[in-house]
């Protein structure tokens, strides 16, 4: 058979090495349930790859690749620990235990374990004080003895002495207070929604400095340029962190590695589903009462102005018109005009008007042409009618445009199981802007436990510039935060604003993201007090400002006990893969996300961070990308945090759960923080989430150290 000694034992050899790599070579394993041999597996069919090199590239590559995800990681913990942001529990506890330690901010306040002491009411009694007050805080706070309660906090650590104030029926204002837990509400009373307490006035002097505010203790610790010990990231800082991000997304190795994580994780949820998916459903079924449509379900990205749809505008616009004819609704070259004499010129009446003369829906003629969606916020093409119907500081003062939003919260509060994020806006032309959405807020009374606000804040400096409304972008800055500053030194300089941003949880930047601009930031740009062109400036430039002063904001609320605010831009719907990089940096979660399809380096660190995605695929149909081609269903079997929203149910007609409803332990990773009976969510499904991801971060966190 052999010819020579010398061919037989080549042959061996090879066959020797043959099994050697057989024995070491990666395997996908199908494992039955109960086969980890943990203790407390959930038992599901698991698929697993085992041998050497299981993340599907060469070791050097590998390594390189970890260590550039790892040092990502770092950056956003950092950027959102500065900024009272919250960032992944999951991969902070990676870093942490891989030798990345974590910077902690100064305890200067005292706070309070909420979530035992809200353990202690039950949950019919929760359920109840919900739904009779508004709370913007992600945790309920049940005080502590001889401390009285305010239902209204967005920050998560709060010092006890707040008072809750509640009406009588017959508008008699009383307090209360809470010894052992036991329920707070009484026969004929409810909380008045705006209560809340008013701290002192610190007497601080607030000064601006390169576009970012610095706090002082006093006048002369102003003049001296002693600020007080806020932290905050400098502009320069900010461009090297985003240098960075923009070469690990050239990077070749990174991005093939990327790639093929992603690739790998799709295709093992399609085999999870294949699996599992008859028993997740058996799951669901085993669960009395809830299901889709109740549970609780947020929507977290829906713009107020539009948060209606056609028809139920329509029918207000028509009731409107038959009951106020006569009220004066505008003045037009110094004449007052009635809403009947409005439509007069248009030539319209009640009975004319139908959904397709309002004119409000978006189709194929808005594609790419954001200046047509936008023209869709003007009923009958009108924009005297936006002005009326639509605004909340008009001649009216925002009259009409309170009594429509406060019908969808009653459509809101009817439905009980849905929830709300609309977005009001401030536009930074003068710094009143604020005092008047306080105003209409609180004098027309809208406000709604379903419901918490975010402000947008649109990127229009340029229109303003060149209408000669501004001189440079510093004021467009002083108009949207200095307001902010001085009442939070001292509540009692606007007493109203105060009482409106307890309902505020965030700021939100919005505009057309493909409008051409020079994406890329260097050290020496300009700062805002000396941009003076009447370009606009880039995006990521207006999202590190309002990051930047949103930092030292935070820190002086927190210093006087006050709820904080989150950054939550639109990003992503078009524009440069810079506009991700910057919230990668700077934002708790975003709106969109389109454009993380073609970035998969930037697609693999948002999986690992766990961002929040707010995605509205009707609204893309009909503005950037058709739906057969939108990216949720990919993002969804990959991993990512994506949520279903509506943006603008007006023109198209997250699901995050309130946190109070997920159960006792909704902070615990995993199978171990999810109720079923309250989320209709099965254990399996969760724990595969949860073990693909420590499985990537192993992968990671193993080759980097």
């Amino acid at each position: 058979m052999f010819n020579t000694q010398k061919e037989y034992k080549r042959l061996t050899t090879a066959r020797t090495e043959t099994y050697r790599n057989m024995r070491g070579a990666t395997r996908t394993y199908v494992r039955v349930p109960g086969d980890s041999g943990l203790p407390n597996e959930l038992p599901y069919q698991r698929v697993s790859v085992t041998g050497i090199h299981v993340t599907g590239v060469p070791l050097e590559d590998l390594i390189r690749s970890a260590s550039q995800l790892v040092h990502a990681l770092d950056l956003r913990r950092h950027y959102l620990e500065i900024s009272a942001q919250s960032f992944s529990n999951v991969a902070n506890k990676y870093l942490i235990s891989h030798g990345v330690p974590e910077r902690t901010l100064p305890q200067s306040y005292l706070s309070t374990d909420q979530d035992q002491t809200f353990l202690r009411l039950g949950s019919d009694t929760a359920e109840r004080y919900m739904q009779l007050t508004t709370c913007s805080s992600e945790q309920l706070v049940c005080p502590h003895p001889t401390t009285m309660f305010s239902p209204q906090r967005s920050h998560m650590d709060l010092p006890a002495g707040t008072m809750a104030v509640i009406k009588r029926e017959d508008n008699q204002k009383i307090s209360i207070e809470s010894h052992d837990g036991q329920e707070l509400l009484l026969p004929g009373v409810h909380l008045d929604p705006w209560a809340c307490p008013m701290p002192p006035d610190r007497q601080y002097t607030c000064r601006w400095r390169h576009g970012v505010v610095r706090v002082y203790r006093s006048e002369a610790d102003a003049d001296a340029h002693r600020p007080l010990r806020y932290r905050f990231i400098s502009f320069k800082q900010y461009v090297e962190d985003m240098n960075r991000l923009s070469d690990m997304m050239a990077d070749g190795p990174l991005k093939s590695f990327c790639y093929r994580r992603l690739s790998y994780l799709s295709s093992k949820f399609k085999m999870h589903v294949l699996l599992n998916e008859l028993h997740e459903l058996a799951l669901q079924k085993a669960v009395p009462h809830r299901d889709f449509y109740n549970v609780r379900k947020v929507d977290t990205h829906i713009h107020a102005a539009s948060c209606m749809n056609q028809k139920h505008l329509l029918r207000f616009i028509k009731r409107t018109l038959r009951q106020n004819a006569h009220e004066v609704v505008t003045v037009q070259a110094g004449v007052p005009k009635t809403l009947k004499s409005v439509f007069e010129d248009m030539q319209l009446d009640a009975y004319d008007l139908n959904v397709d003369i309002l004119d409000v829906h978006a189709d194929r003629n808005t594609f790419h042409r954001f200046d047509r969606f936008n023209a869709k916020y003007n009923p009958v093409g009108e924009s005297r009618l936006r002005e009326v119907f639509l605004k909340t500081d008009n001649h009216m003062n925002g009259t009409y445009f309170a009594r429509i939003i406060k019908e969808v919260m009653v459509d809101l509060q009817e439905n009980k199981y849905t929830y709300a994020e609309p977005r009001i806006s401030i536009y930074c032309k003068n710094k009143n802007e604020w005092s008047k959405l306080a105003t209409w807020a609180l004098r027309n009374d809208v406000h709604s436990p379903h419901v918490r606000w975010l402000v947008q804040v649109p990127r229009l400096y340029d229109i303003y510039r060149i209408n000669k409304l501004l001189r440079n972008f510093q004021e467009f800055l002083d108009n949207l935060f200095d307001p902010l500053f001085q009442v939070s030194v001292d509540p009692s300089s606007n007493p109203e604003l105060h009482k409106f941003l307890t309902h505020v949880i965030g700021f939100d930047s919005v505009d057309d993201e493909s409008k051409p601009e020079n994406p890329n930031l260097h050290e020496h740009t300009k700062t805002p007090e000396l941009w003076d062109d009447e370009e606009n400036p880039p995006y990521a430039y207006y999202l590190y400002y309002m990051y930047a002063n949103l930092v030292m904001l935070n820190q002086l609320r927190k210093e006087q006990g006050l709820n904080t605010f989150v950054l939550r831009p639109h990003c992503g719907e078009a524009g440069p893969a810079t506009h991700l990089s910057a919230a990668f940096l700077l934002a708790e979660n975003i709106s969109h996300g389109l454009m993380l399809r073609k970035v998969p380096v930037l697609q693999y660190m948002y999986y690992l961070s766990q961002i929040f995605i707010a995605m509205s695929p009707l609204s893309n149909n009909s503005l950037f990308l058709r739906y057969h081609r939108n990216p949720l269903p990919d993002y969804f079997a990959r991993g990512l945090r994506v949520t279903l929203s509506t943006d603008d149910p007006l023109q198209f007609h997250y699901t995050k759960m309130k946190q109070y409803w997920l159960g006792s332990e909704y902070t615990r990773a995993g199978p171990e923080g999810n109720d079923i009976t309250r989320t209709n969510v099965p254990d399996v499904r969760v724990s595969y989430r949860h073990e693909t991801l420590l499985g990537e971060l192993d992968n990671i966190f193993k080759a980097a150290t």
